[in-house]
């Protein structure tokens, strides 16, 4: 294996930046677009970080995102908003997207579920499983279980892929 195929040249990071960038913005179109058919105000900010794309909506002053920051509403714009920068562009999208603080929202969740599973292994469980969720989701829920010392585990193919807690 030569030097190159191990490394990343700078040329190489600049257009993973650049694809990343476009990603955002043709995100940023389609939520915008949403916005408008659906009459409702919201600021947009898109953000990089890790080779990954985040958009976020906030409201604006007097806006309400309420019923698009319900979870399951994000999570199916987020696919959404995926397939189109997919069909733009060629390349699989990764976005992840925030409406209205939904992210914050879920990581209390993810939060609540770990401290549960937890506290179920310290009651005597050998090992707690959390229900199914999305692989970004499974890495938050990761590094939650290791920020408390202990073990996790990715289990299940597809929509049924879960992740098992247990001691270290």
């Amino acid at each position: 294996m030569d030097a190159m195929s191990e490394t990343t040249s700078p040329e190489t990071e600049h257009q993973e930046v650049l694809v990343t960038v476009d990603e955002g913005d043709l995100a940023a179109d389609y939520i915008e677009e949403l916005l408008d058919i659906a009459d409702l105000d919201g600021d947009l900010e898109i953000d990089v970080r890790n080779g990954r794309t985040y958009l976020t909506v906030t409201a604006g002053e007097g806006g309400n995102l309420g019923r698009l920051s319900q979870q399951d509403v994000v999570r199916s714009l987020q696919e959404l908003t995926r397939l189109a920068v997919q069909n733009q562009t060629g390349e699989f999208s990764r976005l992840i997207l925030d409406i209205g603080g939904s992210r914050d929202a879920r990581q209390q969740e993810l939060t609540a579920l770990v401290d549960g599973a937890v506290a179920r292994i310290e009651g005597g469980a050998s090992k707690a499983a959390l229900p199914p969720m999305s692989s970004y989701e499974r890495k938050l829920v990761h590094d939650l279980v290791a920020e408390r010392g202990f073990v996790s585990e990715s289990h299940g193919e597809g929509a049924d892929r879960h992740t098992v807690i247990a001691r270290a």
